[in-house]
């Protein structure tokens, strides 16, 4: 089946000038000024197919027992629908971007990309409105300056995420998915890492690591992504008929800057899937202790650990992953740009990893502070955690990483002309294209949207249109619908006629 997938990316959010303002308040200032100034409604979250604490192992922890009432302009639920049928709000502390659903990892990772369009525009807006003295909260003063990050930590202790949402059949067991995908994601973060300055949850001892989040995972399976976080998380909210599909929520990953990363983070592992499902067998690569093993592949950037197989052998990281790459290979014959990037990558960090400086996040960020090492700078130095944190700043006038694709020393999948087009458009092959459409075009009367609803207001009544099928709703099947419609009663009309609604 055709596997669709998207990243949820929580960005790391600074006012430097204000460093007592809550986080709470500055994302809410981004998110409502991005609508304020571009004529976004600022649209209700449908809840009603949401389920947070439903698990896939079977049980349901029940947070509410009915759909909760949210009020809209409450600080910190700031929630936008985006014209490319994306998700733009405030989740715990932080401005969340989630890309539209896109049945390849191409897509995925070029959305992805928008996401840092998005919020720098953002930005932008809050600027304005500040340069008027003007505040978009009612009760709050104008906001300062905004640094955004694409990382995942602090540096004080606190973790927060980036997520992986790929769409799975339900005739799979979900232990035989999860024990299949353990080990994979354990050695995974050699290609797809960010790289980090610091070693622990605080950064209390000196070095440098692979990724951003090993060291904030505590078990192998779990429910939980904010405490007790597990490498396999089971939350079970497919977000599309739920007799047929289940959404696997994968929150051990890093936010990625290199288009690379990002495409193989999110095709590697969909062809992972794709081969569980085709019933290939990788029992054998079980591992003795998973959780402390994802730390150790992460403290050594040598890409040498040997990880304890629990059939007695050892092997690394890179060959555990070559493991995983020669029994995909033989079940697919298609995505071969991902299956030859990944042959590039993990040949070029077996021979040695500085070799993917222009390829990989974790690489040039580790080339970068090496270079100071190397002049004598400690690792223990804030200058090296400043150069952690710039190289993840996504304002390109002041990022690291950007300042090397400028110079062409960090290869790029997308041009700039490219991600701004994603950033405003949506994909022509998924329900994402309607959710667009029909925001671009009828943005002022919808009252309530979701992953797979839309709510009009015709009148005094609310016509809501499900959206379930992910597949369904492309450009193929709804433009006309859309596009013949000179106003929202046209378009009623339009779906009424093609029983898509009573």
């Amino acid at each position: 089946m055709a596997r669709f997938m998207g990243t949820e990316t929580e960005y790391g959010i600074a006012t430097p000038s204000r460093p007592e303002l809550s986080p709470i308040v500055s994302s809410t200032h981004v998110v409502v000024a991005y609508a304020a100034r571009r004529t976004y409604a600022r649209t209700h979250w449908d809840f009603q197919e949401e389920y947070p604490l439903r698990d896939s192992r079977g049980f349901d922890l029940r947070r509410y027992h009915t759909v909760p009432v949210i009020a809209p302009d409450a600080l910190g639920v700031a929630n936008v629908v985006l014209r490319n049928g994306a998700r733009f709000y405030v989740d715990h502390a932080h401005p969340e971007y989630s890309s539209p659903e896109v049945n390849c990892a191409r897509e995925a990772a070029l959305y992805d990309a928008a996401g840092d369009i998005i919020l720098n525009l953002a930005v932008e807006d809050v600027a304005f409105y500040t340069s008027q003295q003007v505040s978009v909260l009612e009760a709050h003063d104008p906001c300062p300056e905004i640094k955004i990050y694409k990382n995942n930590v602090d540096g004080k202790g606190a973790a927060y995420g980036f997520h992986e949402n790929y769409q799975y059949s339900r005739d799979i067991d979900f232990d035989t998915l999860a024990q299949a995908l353990i080990p994979y994601f354990v050695c995974r973060q050699v290609v797809v890492g960010a790289g980090r300055v610091g070693i622990g949850e605080t950064g209390e001892r000196d070095g440098f690591q692979i990724s951003q989040r090993a060291d904030y995972f505590q078990q192998e399976i779990s429910l939980e992504t904010t405490l007790n976080r597990g490498i396999i998380n089971t939350r079970d909210e497919p977000h599309a008929d739920p007799n047929r599909f289940g959404r696997l929520h994968v929150i051990n990953g890093d936010a990625t800057m290199s288009h690379t990363s990002t495409f193989l983070k999110l095709g590697m592992t969909a062809l992972v899937i794709d081969a569980i499902e085709a019933g290939v067998d990788f029992s054998d690569l079980a591992l003795t202790d998973a959780v402390a093993e994802f730390q150790r592949i992460s403290h050594d950037p040598t890409c040498t650990h040997q990880v304890q197989l629990k059939d007695g052998r050892k092997l690394t990281a890179l060959e555990i992953l070559g493991a995983y790459r020669d029994r995909v290979r033989a079940t697919t014959d298609s995505e071969r740009e991902v299956l030859e990037r990944w042959d590039e990558v993990t040949s070029l960090l077996g021979a040695d990893p500085l070799l993917t400086a222009g390829i990989l996040d974790w690489t040039a960020k580790y080339a970068l502070v090496s270079s100071y090492v190397q002049r004598g700078v400690p690792w223990s130095s804030a200058k090296l955690k400043l150069i952690d944190l710039q190289y993840s700043d996504i304002d390109p006038a002041r990022s690291l990483y950007h300042a090397l694709v400028k110079k062409g020393r960090m290869r790029t999948l997308f041009s700039h002309a490219e991600i701004e087009a994603a950033a405003c458009t949506p994909p022509k092959n998924s329900r994402a294209y309607f959710r667009g459409r029909v925001l671009e075009k009828f943005g002022d009367h919808v009252t309530a949207a979701s992953w797979q609803n839309i709510s009009l207001a015709l009148g005094e009544h609310s016509i809501r249109i499900p959206i379930v099928e992910v597949d369904g709703w492309t450009e193929e099947h709804s433009a006309e619908l859309i596009d013949s419609a000179e106003t929202v009663e046209d378009f009623i009309h339009n779906l009424r006629r093609a029983e898509v609604i009573d």
